[in-house]
């Protein structure tokens, strides 16, 4: 069976499994940031606090046959939360059809995990909790070591390394340099999306960090443009970035060939 044909079929379940780990990644959103545990107590209503049912835990399916809407109180249950789970399933997708070997795909799910969450909390709440970041860097790291294993790629764990201590040390300057700018929340997600760019190549590592700066300058120009920001307001760089390192990884290679940057 050729890699192809590999791919499509890993496709399947990685969705599958992309709108479960898109639902846990919601709760982590609601619970995270308030210092909440992702385990106790069980899923309930945020509006009446009715746990909920077996049938309105499952991802998408529930959200659409109850409209949105509470079973019990009818309170209205965010978009965000169908969000969180299509966006995640289709990363998932997108991974196992780009990645080059499918051994590398669990440490890239869990990146894009992360990634999703961080990003809705950061939009939500302009932080990036440090559990998240470091849960993701330390489940995602380990399966790293294992697509190593697994596909022979031994010097991609040191290209890991190099990509991620580059990205701190330069994140680290610019917060450093401008305090204000940058939170050091971005210069460990920097440092996570290093890590898992340079696995893949230490080209990478620049390509989407450059990506990040630049999804992020098109809505900022956009805010100044229609007065609803000066160029001294702040806008949450996490889900900017986050976006940078996935086109990255999905994308980098094709990318880099046809426009050879670095």
């Amino acid at each position: 069976m050729g890699t192809e044909q590999l791919s499509a079929l890993a496709a399947v379940p990685a969705g599958l499994i992309g709108l479960v780990a898109g639902s846990f990644a919601g709760v982590v959103v609601d619970r995270v940031p308030a210092g909440g545990s992702v385990i106790r107590p069980p899923s309930h209503c945020d509006a009446c606090g009715t746990p909920l049912r077996a049938s309105d835990n499952i991802p998408v399916v529930s959200y659409l046959a109850l409209r949105g809407r509470c079973h019990h109180c009818r309170a209205r249950i965010p978009l965000r939360v169908l969000m969180t789970e299509l966006v995640t399933a289709g990363v998932f997708v997108l991974l196992a059809f780009r990645l080059p070997t499918l051994w590398a795909l669990p440490a890239y799910c869990v990146l894009a995990a992360g990634l999703v969450a961080l990003s809705a909390i950061d939009l939500d709440v302009r932080r990036l909790p440090t559990p998240v970041v470091y849960w993701t860097g330390a489940i995602g790291a380990a399966g790293l070591v294992l697509a190593s294993a697994g596909s022979g790629r031994w010097t991609a764990l040191a290209s890991a390394a190099i990509g991620g201590a580059a990205c701190f040390a330069v994140f680290f300057a610019i917060f450093f340099a401008v305090p204000k700018g940058m939170g050091f929340g971005d210069v460990r997600l920097a440092t996570l999306c290093g890590v898992f760019l340079g696995w893949l190549g230490l080209r990478l590592v620049p390509l989407g960090i450059l990506l990040g700066f630049v999804v992020a300058g098109l809505p900022a120009i956009a805010l100044v443009v229609l007065g609803r920001a000066t160029r001294k307001s702040q806008l949450p760089f996490g889900p900017f970035l986050a976006a940078g390192t996935l086109v990255g990884v999905c994308f980098g290679p094709a990318i880099l060939h046809a426009l050879p940057l670095f």
